[in-house]
């Protein structure tokens, strides 16, 4: 793939980066389609490609040794994503699937390294992302230990409306995440957040359908947590 093709993509990592940027780097790209549930790849998985989310949607899954879903993040569009084992070349720390029909661009491993050793603009931004990542998986298990389980809720439906730009009175998060989806993000189990959504919406902070929450009273969900 030309350096011009890879940057016609717009994907976020490469913004700023120009033909020149790219131009004596080898860009082995390809895109695939996923069905609906199928897995990217697996936890524990061998392999040490970086995906790009072109349409679709996806989870990042981590199962316990005792079976248990621990749902780690949904990807936005044009993020990337398997970079950890791309870098050490180890196995898949989690697994990633498909929740929807879902096209990837597959960046080949040879190709990330020359671009992340090659292209500070794009090494800084990784950096910068898992330092990101660390700070987020740091509060979350603050969250674990200190908050109960209906504050975790509450602290999740904050964030997802925030990162919607939905954070305001009447706003409505449509393709909202699933209650069993929800419990994986927070380390509860889909019946301990089901009561706590079927509380929010009997008090009037929440109005919540299949996949679509309606945010009533965001000033409620944030009281929540005091």
């Amino acid at each position: 793939m030309t350096p011009q093709e890879v940057l016609n993509y717009n994907l976020p990592l490469f913004a700023g980066v120009t033909v020149e940027d790219l131009a004596d780097i080898p860009l082995s790209l390809a895109e695939k389609t996923f069905g609906a549930w199928q897995t990217i790849f697996d936890q524990d998985d061998n392999s040490h490609d970086v995906y790009f989310l072109l349409y679709g949607s996806l989870l990042a899954v981590f199962w316990t040794s005792e079976g248990r879903e621990i749902v780690f993040s949904r990807f936005a569009i044009g993020a990337h994503f398997g970079e950890l084992a791309a870098l050490d070349g180890t196995s898949r720390s989690l697994a990633a699937v498909a929740k929807t029909e879902t096209k990837v661009l597959i960046l080949k491993r040879d190709s990330f390294l020359h671009l992340f050793n090659e292209v500070p603009l794009i090494r800084d931004r990784i950096t910068q992302q898992m330092v990101a990542r660390i700070r987020t998986l740091t509060e979350r298990n603050m969250e674990m230990t200190t908050l109960s389980v209906e504050q975790r809720v509450s602290m999740y439906l904050l964030r997802l409306a925030a990162e919607h730009g939905k954070l305001c009175t009447g706003a409505i998060i449509e393709n909202a995440p699933t209650h069993a989806e929800i419990a994986g993000t927070i380390g509860a189990n889909r019946e301990m957040v089901s009561r706590s959504i079927s509380k929010l919406s009997k008090r009037g902070v929440i109005k919540a359908a299949r996949q679509r929450i309606e945010i009533l009273d965001p000033a409620a969900l944030s009281d929540d947590l005091s």
